[in-house]
């Protein structure tokens, strides 16, 4: 069965978002067709602004309304220590523990050499500017415990050996092929907590 083009086109953008599958943006677009016109208008506003007003943080690279973001402007936060993610998902999971009061980098992704992207399609150069620049004594390297996380957090060992910084990474309570956004506060405090020098 065809379904009328408006439904087929949104079904189609549907399924190009993370983990939406075909039957799942389906799902999606016949909800969206029970709802109100003013809940659909409210929610095609809020896609059309969503990147109003939004700026990058010149520090940590994170998406903020203001530059530098309200993290990298605090001063009650230790500058002296820099977490490193690949995205600003990770970042507000650790951030949700209150645990970390030290500073962030985004990379903004993980290695994958087999599908062509490596440290040239990341921050990593801006990373290691940074950390030239001085100031910093530790750099957490909090990447997902996958095979893209792990090879990341090898390769940035390796690179930043020669940095005069302390390299350490979250501690094993993070389970392998997961991401640090899905993970509970209580697992990743242990892990800031129970980090390991690498």
């Amino acid at each position: 069965m065809k379904f009328p083009k408006n439904i087929q086109n949104l079904i189609d953008d549907l399924s190009e978002l993370p983990t939406v599958g075909p039957k799942t943006a389906q799902r999606y677009a016949f909800y969206l067709l029970k709802q109100p016109k003013d809940i659909l208008t409210k929610l095609a506003n809020d896609v059309m602004n969503l990147k109003k007003d939004l700026k990058l943080c010149v520090h940590c690279l994170s998406v903020a309304e203001s530059n530098p973001c309200a993290i990298c402007s605090d001063k009650d936060r230790d500058r002296s220590t820099l977490c490193v993610v690949a995205t600003q998902p990770e970042m507000l999971a650790i951030e949700s523990t209150g645990r970390y009061k030290g500073l962030y980098f985004l990379i903004g992704r993980n290695l994958r050499p087999q599908e062509g992207i490596d440290a040239d399609k990341t921050n990593i150069a801006a990373l290691v500017k940074r950390l030239r620049s001085g100031g910093t004594k530790e750099v957490i390297l909090a990447l997902s415990p996958t095979l893209e996380g792990e090879t990341t957090s090898l390769y940035l060992a390796k690179l930043l050996k020669n940095e005069k910084v302390k390299v350490t990474r979250l501690a094993r309570g993070l389970p392998m092929g997961s991401d640090i956004e899905y993970a509970d506060e209580i697992t990743l405090n242990n892990a800031l907590k129970n980090r390991n020098e690498i």
